[in-house]
């Protein structure tokens, strides 16, 4: 299941600093390629925007504001994301409701939980192209 992520290329927008070391290491244990951290919304949105991808996970909160821009910019671009927030459906916009979502705070089984889903997502898209 997570094994369609190794040498996948994986942007982390998180402006906490454990949390994104904690995510780092999963990734890194899966063999990806980790693009970041970054922790900022305007940084968030340039590299979305003109680095190559195969997922995201986005904090829904950073420093500059909500990354719902991000989130926009890499549906556009088909590209598989989870949102990592504390908070419920009602703080989303509704067109990324029905996005996979880490409930922060998360365990590291949650987080293997969506990153199995991000993989199967990277591995529909190579099929599909």
């Amino acid at each position: 299941m997570t094994s369609d992520m190794a040498g996948c290329r994986v942007l982390v927008v998180e402006d906490e600093t454990l949390i994104a070391l904690e995510i780092e290491s999963a990734l890194e244990a899966l063999g990806c390629k980790i693009i970041g951290p970054v922790s900022t919304l305007e940084r968030a949105l340039q590299v979305a925007t003109e680095t190559e991808l195969d997922a995201a996970i986005l904090d829904v909160s950073i420093r500059g504001g909500k990354i719902f821009p991000v989130a926009e910019q890499l549906r556009t671009r088909d590209i598989p994301f989870v949102l990592a927030s504390g908070y419920g459906d009602w703080a989303l916009p509704h067109t990324l409701q029905e996005r996979p979502r880490l409930t922060k705070p998360f365990t590291a089984a949650e987080l293997e939980e969506k990153l199995g889903i991000l993989g199967a997502e990277i591995a529909r898209r190579k099929r599909d192209a």
